[in-house]
């Protein structure tokens, strides 16, 4: 398991999951994804510190910090 950060809370996800699934799994509200494609850019996120990352697109990785509004 992979420990990440998202708006402050710890999350596990396995690896080559990806971050939009990882948050979403943890019981996140969040905007999209909605065609997990990457088309979209409803699950743009800040990930360490890069602003409109594509979540649906990122696979996560241990220590990552993930943001949301």
């Amino acid at each position: 398991m992979l420990k990440l950060r998202h708006n402050g809370r710890e999350i596990e996800a396995t690896e080559r999951t990806t971050v939009a699934a990882a948050v979403l799994g943890a019981g996140a509200r969040i905007a999209g994804p909605l065609c997990a494609m990457g088309v979209c850019m409803g699950c743009r996120m800040t990930i360490d510190g890069r602003a409109h990352q594509l979540a649906c697109q990122t696979l996560c990785r241990e220590g990552m910090e993930v943001e949301t509004p």
